[in-house]
């Protein structure tokens, strides 16, 4: 048994230079029992699969290397590589790492999240992609691309490579919100629900930070990693709560009355040059996302926000819901994401009869 440790023992290259990362380790129990099994190829028929493993956004490509260096490998790299919107410094969507086929093992099975590139003209006539849950491990998301040469498989990443971004950022979010279904705050769900008569979830770290007419915020309180959350209404009066200049103007009016800064004449306000906004439809209602910069008036303080703008026809009112981050010289991505995913445990009193997924208009 113990002959079989030194195959326990595996690590991906990141080709960019800036990334390079262990592999992070399963259970020694399961490990053993996929060596054991090869035959098995991580699809253990009537026993339990392990859980995925590795940390949120990061993704391991399988890909032989002539593959990985070729335009297609580069298309695909720079489409995971792109830099999240909304953030003050560039930071790239994904962790990239990457393994050749040969070296696919049951360690690297487990990882969270998987793109194969798999070209092969005696297998494949001709080149198609598809996505499956749970492959290997629980909470995983693998997929899988096959092409019979490499300029075929330009063909298709060229086409598809951003919806596969999507798709993994998409996961990454479903996991958080599992994860806050046990990991919210009780007691923020109460006032939310006893303030708005709506439902959301926020990561049980968050305590109250202010009550006010029609708003409420809670906050870590964190020195280097702030975290936040706001929930404010508004009477509807018409279609443009759906613009950004109504977005904006709104906020800043909540902002300002609302969460002042250390000395008079201080205050939050949004950087309307760095805020983009989309549109996206929820269960037949439209929503408004909007993510971009804060900063305080008079102050050196700022970061990013994401909100999401509904409007709650039952109660005639607007409720938006935002998340925002202060981390001076730290990281934000995983910061400003894994917070957003509370954005998307909104419900509010007519949402029961509602389609739940989100799709861009």
């Amino acid at each position: 048994m113990l002959q079989m440790l030194p195959i326990l023992r595996s690590f991906v290259r990141a080709k960019s230079g800036r990334r390079m990362k262990a592999c992070p380790r399963m259970p020694l129990l399961w490990v053993l029992v996929l060596c054991l099994c090869p035959s098995c190829g991580g699809k253990m028929k009537g026993l339990p699969k392990p859980a995925s493993s590795g940390l949120p956004y990061e993704v391991l490509v399988v890909a032989d290397p002539q593959v990985w260096e070729s335009p297609a490998g580069r298309t695909l790299y720079k489409v995971l590589d792109a830099d999240v919107p909304g953030l003050p410094q560039a930071e790239p969507s994904f962790h990239i790492m990457h393994a050749a086929s040969q070296d696919f093992d049951a360690v690297l099975r487990l990882a969270r999240n998987i793109l194969v590139l798999d070209v092969d003209s005696a297998k494949h006539a001709q080149a198609s992609s598809c996505c499956e849950r749970d492959v290997y491990a629980a909470s995983q998301m693998v997929v899988t691309v096959q092409a019979p040469d490499e300029a075929s498989l330009a063909t298709v990443v060229e086409k598809e490579a951003v919806s596969w971004a999507r798709l993994f950022t998409q996961a990454e979010r479903e996991r958080r919100v599992d994860w806050l279904a046990d990991n919210h705050s009780v007691q923020v769900e109460r006032q939310v629900e006893e303030q708005f008569a709506c439902k959301v979830w926020v990561p049980a770290e968050l305590a109250f930070g202010k009550t006010g007419r029609d708003f409420f915020w809670a906050s870590t309180r964190a020195v280097t990693e702030d975290r936040n959350f706001v929930i404010y209404t508004y009477p509807y009066t018409g279609t443009d709560v759906f613009t950004k200049a109504r977005f904006i103007q709104k906020r800043d009016s909540v902002m300002r009355k609302n969460i002042p800064g250390a000395r008079a004449g201080m205050y939050m306000m949004t950087d309307s040059l760095r805020t983009g906004v989309r549109l996206l439809a929820i269960g037949g209602d439209t929503l408004l996302e909007a993510r971009g910069l804060w900063r305080v008036k008079g102050d050196f303080m700022g970061g990013p926000f994401v909100s999401h703008v509904r409007v709650d026809k039952a109660g005639g009112r607007v409720v938006v819901c935002e998340i925002f981050v202060y981390a001076p010289g730290r990281p934000k991505r995983n910061l400003t994401r894994l917070m957003e995913a509370s954005l998307h445990t909104l419900r509010l009193a007519d949402d029961a009869d509602k389609e739940e997924n989100k799709k861009q208009l």
